[in-house]
């Protein structure tokens, strides 16, 4: 059974038919699937899901685009969702240099006061870096004190990257991207990620895999990303979804 890491099911392309997709999951071979929060709203919309369904999990946070809305409320709003037991993570959040909807000074705020409440509720993060890549990695090496722990979501920078992370403890996951056959990079970071720090995820609905892609993405096409990394790494797809699902459940603290 697959987990998928990072979803957005609250996401309103999935309004038409999201019970519908949620109740077959488990009949799609995923066992649990993560939603990630992007706001207050979303986060909110996260754990009500979780609160629905037994197979998905929530994440609360601010995703970068959305930090020029951030104040001190979100944060203590945040604090007392913590204790919800669907909870497992705060995310995604990060920076974003590529649309820039928030300006960097406020990103970069709210990136660090998210870092430095995750460690004071002993959650993990979940972390989106565009085109901010040297900037992400040394704000989390700066907080790093031994009590953060992460995951760089639907990896895209470079391996050399991608071993400092490792070496800082965080885990790496691959989204639908590595399918693509342009996608050089990410197929050599699949192949250099040590077994036991690597997650696979969707996005959904964003970032579909080949052979779906142009199709809204979904949590079964995770399969996809699987296979794709199994045979980059030269495993069966079998022990790869194996190694994936215990990292997940070790790293999310779903017994």
């Amino acid at each position: 059974m697959l987990i998928d890491s990072h979803a957005h099911l609250d996401d309103k392309r999935f309004n038409r038919d999201r019970d519908a997709l949620i109740k077959k999951l488990k009949d799609d071979g995923v066992e649990y699937v993560i939603n990630n929060g992007a706001d207050l709203q979303t986060s909110l919309a996260s754990i009500k899901l979780a609160e629905k369904y037994d197979n998905i999990y929530a994440t609360i946070g601010v995703h970068p685009h959305d930090t020029k809305d951030m104040d001190e409320t979100t944060i203590e709003a945040f604090r007392q969702l913590s204790s919800h037991e669907k909870v497992v993570a705060i995310g995604e959040i990060g920076l974003d240099f590529h649309y820039d909807n928030s300006p960097r000074d406020v990103q970069r705020k709210w990136f660090r006061e998210q870092l430095k409440l995750a460690k004071e509720l002993d959650l993990p993060v979940t972390i989106h870096s565009r085109e901010a890549s040297q900037e992400v990695f040394d704000m989390i090496k700066e907080e790093q004190d031994g009590s953060l722990r992460g995951v760089m979501h639907c990896y895209s920078d470079s391996v050399e990257l991608a071993k400092e992370y490792l070496k800082i403890g965080f885990y790496i996951s691959l989204a639908g991207p590595v399918t693509f056959k342009n996608s050089r990079v990410a197929k050599e970071v699949a192949k250099i990620v040590p077994i036991d720090k690597l997650l696979i995820e969707t996005d959904s609905p964003y970032l579909t895999p080949e052979p779906n892609r142009g199709k809204r993405n979904e949590p079964s096409y995770v399969r996809y990303v699987a296979a794709e990394v199994a045979e980059l790494r030269d495993m069966s797809y079998d022990d790869l979804v194996s190694a994936t699902n215990k990292n997940a459940k070790e790293f999310y603290g779903i017994k």
